[in-house]
């Protein structure tokens, strides 16, 4: 009997939990999605970007977010692009080096470097504007910004999603090209990669498309990077345990939706 009821709370429980998650994925695209429009609105009104201290708060979020990851960026991508032509080598042979630049398109360029760079971004600048912003929150330093009549979309949000989005464009290209020359400069050392094949696979692998998909993620991965960790840290409330909680939901829904969004930018793009 008791049996019985365990499992009826079971089930009962069980869609009002996904009711509870779904609830909470449209409360978060609801704010995320008037951030968004907020951010449009600061950008195109002035004083924007052009102000000295909003200026000085952009540099700063390149700075930290472009320039000092470029290290984890060259690691990761030497790595990945040294165990991917190795093992397209391994498999076709020394003398089919027009498939290993094209194996190289379609995993790097297509999908890894995007996708990677932004992981890296999340671990390093998503944690770092959520606690940032949380940390504010408590020490109520964004109401001091209210009450001087400065907005916190226009000083806080608009130069971290610029900043971000700018940073992650660059890194993702710095990844596709330290990926290309450094694995073929250090697999052709032992396997004797035929240069003019490589590039010619390259070459005939690397269209528009693929340009314009590898802009879109990039930029698509900024900004939602960016808002979704900015609401997680303007949403923390008068406790300092919140800060925590708030970075760590900040890296799960930056992930999740960063898988999202490159699996519905593949998707359009294949029926292009």
């Amino acid at each position: 009997m008791m049996e019985l009821f365990t499992t009826s709370d079971t089930s009962r429980d069980f869609p009002q939990g996904i009711g509870r998650w779904l609830l909470c994925r449209f409360r978060l695209l609801t704010d995320l999605t008037g951030q968004f429009v907020q951010f449009c609105t600061c950008l195109v009104t002035t004083p924007s970007l052009g102000n000295p201290a909003i200026k000085a708060v952009l540099l700063k979020q390149i700075y930290f977010t472009g320039l000092e990851a470029w290290k984890i960026i060259v690691v990761v991508a030497l790595i990945l692009g040294t165990v991917i032509v190795s093992q397209v080598v391994g498999l076709v042979g020394t003398d089919n080096g027009s498939l290993t630049g094209k194996v190289l398109v379609w995993v790097v360029l297509r999908e890894l470097a995007p996708l990677l760079t932004a992981m890296i971004v999340i671990a390093r600048s998503g944690t770092a504007i959520a606690t940032e912003l949380g940390s504010m929150k408590i020490n109520r330093e964004i109401d001091t910004l209210e009450l001087m009549g400065i907005p916190a979309e226009r000083y806080l949000i608009l130069p971290r999603i610029m900043g971000v989005t700018t940073s992650i464009c660059f890194l993702t290209a710095y990844f596709v090209l330290t990926s290309f020359i450094g694995s073929f400069l250090i697999v052709s050392v032992g396997r004797h990669i035929p240069y003019d094949q490589f590039l010619q696979g390259i070459v005939s692998s690397l269209g528009l498309r693929e340009v314009v998909v590898l802009v879109v993620k990039s930029v698509s991965f900024g900004i939602a990077i960016t808002l979704i960790c900015c609401q997680a840290g303007m949403s923390v409330g008068s406790s300092a345990t919140e800060v925590p909680q708030a970075a760590t939901r900040a890296v799960i829904n930056s992930l999740f939706t960063v898988f999202l969004l490159d699996g519905l930018i593949t998707y359009l793009a294949s029926l292009l």
